[in-house]
């Protein structure tokens, strides 16, 4: 048993997530909590296991990871509750997990923490299904980090036209907030040290959980990659042009780009289309997950974004991609994210689709103005869908809310995180 680290901002941040994470120890029997690599995942499950009483496992020590390996059914009897950090080290252990609970149906037997989807691991010979829940962790929102609602997605749902928005942020403060990210040990430095701490973490995600889910041979090949994706945020993804400038199969490139999903490096965002939208591509749509990570390895920080050369375009809509993102796994409906674009090259850069086919559809703009150019892909987009369409919202960097037209609202980016 091991202590985990405290958190490395200093103080305690009070994560979204945490609540569905106890609402699942409350009914489940094995809970994962699942995202990248110093993200937060230690910090916040290891409060839970102190208020429950649970023994800590990390298969980050050699010698827990030998012991879990050498004996995996003997290992996870070793306490009740348990917690095991960075499961999916030793793959085999869910077996072992599945047998425990198969003859122990109180909920909260186990929780476990992962830095690799586990669906994507090698090896792994069952994913404990109708046993475990898994919540998502992701690196730090700007609400988390501000102590502020993060309550966009179920706002645009809940008020539709009617949103209201109005900010005192400034282009430097979104700037700084883009190079900053939401890694914990990212918001903790400034300038040259927060640098090198997110060049580290890249090379460290290639060298060991890269490795973790699949055999590379060419790491260079990988970081050649990662480099690549990081200039392309916001884009649409062509496995064939990305093969044709690394110099490789688009089997190969297929096969990263899955790798990089799984550890949590990015996230591939689908086309929307349904029967009256027939005209839409299929092709993904790129999103870093840590804004910070791509503007170093694009070479950007906050004073080089203001050039008008700059690739800030894309690092915002990514930036506002993520905290969307990371917002769908506390809000209180279901909501899947999308983008659109049709053959024509008319584009939304992001739609959100809830269960009953209501849409609101976003677009990203890293200008302090909006006008009405910048609704044409919703507009089109509303004529398609008629009254499924909620609302189209424009994101942009100036500070009020502006209504333009029939469920057309431009809003402050920085509703994301303080509309409730």
């Amino acid at each position: 048993m091991v202590s985990p680290a405290q958190s490395p901002m200093g103080r305690l941040v009070v994560r979204h997530a945490e609540t569905p994470v106890r609402e699942a120890l409350a009914d489940t029997r094995v809970v994962l909590v699942n995202g990248a690599r110093q993200c937060g995942k230690t910090t916040l499950v290891a409060q839970l296991a102190r208020e429950r009483g649970a023994q800590w496992f990390s298969f980050d020590r050699a010698d827990t990871l030998q012991a879990a390996r050498h004996d995996p059914t003997t290992f996870v009897r070793a306490a009740n509750p348990m917690v095991i950090d960075e499961v999916q080290r030793v793959p085999q252990i869910l077996l072992a997990i599945k047998e425990a609970v198969d003859g122990d149906y109180n909920p909260g037997r186990f929780l476990l923490t992962g830095s690799a989807r586990l669906l994507g691991l090698r090896s792994v010979p069952d994913v404990l299904p109708g046993r475990m829940e898994t919540v998502e962790l992701w690196p730090l929102s700007q609400g988390e980090i501000d102590d502020a609602p993060d309550g966009f997605v179920d706002a645009v749902f809940r008020d539709g036209p009617t949103v209201r928005h109005d900010s005192d942020e400034d282009r430097d403060g979104y700037l700084r907030r883009i190079v900053r990210g939401g890694f914990p040990g990212a918001v903790a430095r400034e300038g040259r040290r927060r640098t090198r701490f997110l060049e580290s973490y890249v090379a460290d995600l290639v060298n060991r959980d890269v490795l973790q889910v699949a055999a590379i041979e060419k790491g260079d090949r990988m970081r050649s990659l990662i480099t690549l994706l990081a200039g392309r945020c916001g884009q649409v993804v062509s496995a064939t042009a990305l093969a044709s400038a690394l110099g490789v199969s688009k089997q190969t490139v297929d096969r990263y780009l899955a790798i990089l999903q799984e550890v949590f490096l990015v996230k591939l965002l689908p086309a929307y289309s349904r029967s009256t939208t027939a005209r839409a591509t299929r092709a993904p749509k790129l999103a870093f997950v840590d804004s910070g990570l791509a503007a170093v390895l694009v070479g950007h920080d906050e004073t080089s974004l203001h050039k008008v050369t700059s690739p800030l375009g894309g690092l915002l809509e990514s930036f506002v991609a993520m905290e969307i993102a990371r917002q769908l796994t506390w809000a209180s409906q279901t909501v899947d994210l999308f983008h659109y674009r049709t053959r024509d090259g008319v584009e939304v850069d992001l739609v959100l689709a809830d269960r009953r086919g209501q849409v609101v559809a976003v677009e990203v703009k890293a200008s302090a103005t909006a006008s009405p150019d910048d609704f044409r892909g919703v507009r089109h987009l509303r004529e398609r869908l008629g009254d499924d369409l909620r609302v189209g919202v424009v994101l942009y960097l100036g500070q009020q809310t502006l209504s333009f037209g029939d469920r057309l609202v431009a809003l402050p980016v920085s509703a994301l995180w303080h509309l409730s």
